[in-house]
């Protein structure tokens, strides 16, 4: 690698809040309640989508698609934005840009709670509402972290964006405990939750939060940057969405020519878009920026910690409300909200460790704290992966809480490395490169997960259900019911309904006339299908479990490989490379 100059030409004025102690608090508790709120609305559709879907009259088993574009659409739009509004945010300015985010989201929020359409024009049109949200939530990553670094001296930024971490993934672990809570009395009250908070914190913002001064240079707007970029990582993470879709006979579509043209010309854009920033006048992005280590590879450790755990949260979510809840006496219906309840160990691990992770990073640098982290993250993995379907809960909440502890002391002094690395007038393009890695991580992560199950489901499921109806006294209903494609199975139990109480009311009299009243009532109880589900599903998820242990060791590997604690920060008469350590963090 070449050497990263640490100089750069003038000295920038005093930041307006630089001699006003209390602006730091206002950055943190600001950007924390944004977050918080962008987090929540990802999380929450999880939980509230049966009540969704009944509200707008679609049908879960037929609307497959629908149902991934609510899921996916978000994190594809988020991640594909990220990156340019990090390069507008340090042209134009990071509080402006995050400002203006904090209104869109607000505006797509209300947009969903007024959804006014039913059925597929329902659907698209929340689709479209919750793309609305994306934009604004984009404009929100990728600027939280660059204005707690400006506004935070080096000593305590990995605390503050630990803060900020733990509020993002506390988000998340709400989202689902509200959508569960909410969904009972409307579904428009799970969006309707964040209108007053996005009001609130929009004006705050508006009002507190100061635009500090960095050396800026005229730029002009990096049309073929952005044309690669933008559309490489669009087309990619649209054909990875698509392809977990049936294809004609297929229960998938990754040999559906729309797809691989997809894949292909995603990653062809992508591939062209550093030698297109090398030879523009003024690039969206800084390339030089990957020869310093500390940047590369904490990146890099991101991206990879982001495809381990990204897919994670909706798989362990499917095992609770598809499998173990009802196997343990909860109705199909009442198993999205316990399933929130029952993953709070993940939430509190991270915690608990987030800050404290932070605090150490900040005085001991983050190399090792963050190595540990991930080492404790694949451990978790394997115990997960070493689980029956039916398992007790004691060592699976033992599991969650140690990968929480593992990501927590990850996650923020990875995110202060990073942003602790650059200079500032180009921390806002490294928000943006960081949030789009990891959001590119979790659509990725949730493609190859998928893809996992359902291929494995395809082959083990058909097999497992011929067995238990056999058992059953059923054998009858075998022709019909493996008709049931694996992903409507799989979704259906997601869900939270029965599908075989939905199968069977669909079949001919003449199909279900021979069956008795007590085999009727074993194949619409509790425990046949998530016994037969389970069955076929622990294989594959103990290979999606190995596969992030696997990903979180070589993300550990990337840890070690950043070097010590390296800080770029601004002294005197211009900036200065500051590192407290013997490796000075180029080659």
């Amino acid at each position: 690698m070449s050497q990263l100059s640490a100089v750069s030409q003038g000295s920038p004025a005093p930041s307006s809040h630089e001699h006003d102690p209390s602006y730091k608090w206002v950055a943190l508790s600001n950007t924390t309640i944004a977050t918080f709120m962008a987090t929540v609305n990802g999380s929450i559709i999880l939980i509230s989508l049966p009540a969704i879907f009944n509200g707008i009259s679609i049908n879960p088993l037929t609307s497959f698609q629908y149902l991934l574009w609510m899921l996916m659409g978000y994190g594809i739009v988020t991640a594909t934005l990220l990156l340019s509004f990090g390069r507008l945010s340090d042209m134009y300015g990071r509080v402006r840009l995050y400002n203006i985010g904090f209104a869109i989201f607000t505006f797509g929020s209300v947009l969903l709670f007024l959804t006014p359409g039913t059925g597929d024009i329902g659907a698209i049109e929340m689709i479209l509402f919750r793309l609305v949200q994306a934009v604004g939530a984009a404009f929100i990553f990728a600027n939280s972290a660059a204005i707690l670094t400006d506004a935070f001296p080096p000593g305590e930024r990995g605390k503050a964006l630990g803060l900020n971490m733990v509020a993002a993934l506390s988000g998340q672990f709400i989202g689902l405990l509200l959508g569960g809570i909410l969904a009972v009395y409307d579904w428009r009250y799970v969006f309707l939750i964040s209108v007053p908070f996005g009001i609130i914190g929009t004006i705050w913002a508006f009002l507190k939060l100061k635009e500090p001064a960095y050396p800026r240079k005229a730029r002009g707007i990096d049309l073929w940057g952005n044309l690669t970029f933008i559309g490489g990582l669009t087309i990619f993470l649209v054909g990875i969405t698509y392809a977990l879709i049936p294809y004609g006979t297929e229960p998938m579509a990754w040999g559906s020519p729309f797809v691989i043209a997809c894949i292909i010309l995603g990653l062809l854009l992508l591939a062209a878009f550093p030698f297109v920033e090398t030879r523009v006048k003024d690039p969206m992005f800084d390339m030089s920026l990957f020869t310093n280590r500390a940047f590369t590879f904490g990146n890099a450790a991101g991206f990879l910690s982001a495809i381990a755990r990204g897919g994670v949260m909706i798989i362990l979510i499917m095992l609770l409300q598809g499998i173990w809840l009802p196997l343990h006496g909860y109705s199909f219906e009442s198993t999205p909200f316990w399933a929130g309840v029952y993953m709070l160990p993940l939430t509190i691990g991270f915690v608990v460790m987030g800050p404290l992770s932070g605090i150490i990073s900040d005085r001991y640098g983050p190399r090792w704290i963050s190595t540990a982290g991930m080492l404790i993250v694949a451990a978790s993995f394997v115990m997960l992966a070493l689980l029956p379907y039916n398992f007790d809960y004691l060592p699976f909440a033992g599991a969650l809480f140690i990968m929480g502890i593992g990501n927590g002391m990850f996650a923020s002094p990875n995110s202060a490395a990073i942003m602790n690395s650059v200079p500032p007038a180009e921390r806002g393009v490294a928000s943006g490169m960081m949030s789009t890695l990891m959001n590119s991580g979790f659509v990725i992560s949730m493609g190859m997960f998928f893809t996992i199950i359902v291929v494995s489901l395809t082959k083990e499921f058909p097999a497992a259900l011929s067995a238990s109806l056999t058992s059953a006294g059923a054998a009858q209903l075998i022709p019909p019911m493996s008709a049931i494609p694996p992903t409507g199975a799989l979704f259906a139990a997601f869900l939270g309904y029965n599908p075989v109480e939905m199968i069977l009311t669909s079949l001919p009299v003449s199909v279900t006339a021979g069956l008795a009243p007590a085999t009727v009532a074993t194949l619409t109880g509790s425990t046949w299908f998530p016994t037969t589900l389970g069955v076929a599903f622990m294989p594959s998820l103990a290979l999606t479990f190995y596969l992030g242990a696997a990903l979180s060791v070589i993300s550990a590997v990337f840890c070690v490989m950043r070097g010590e604690h390296y800080i770029h920060e601004i002294h005197g008469a211009g900036p200065a490379a500051e590192s407290t350590g013997a490796d000075p963090q180029e080659s």
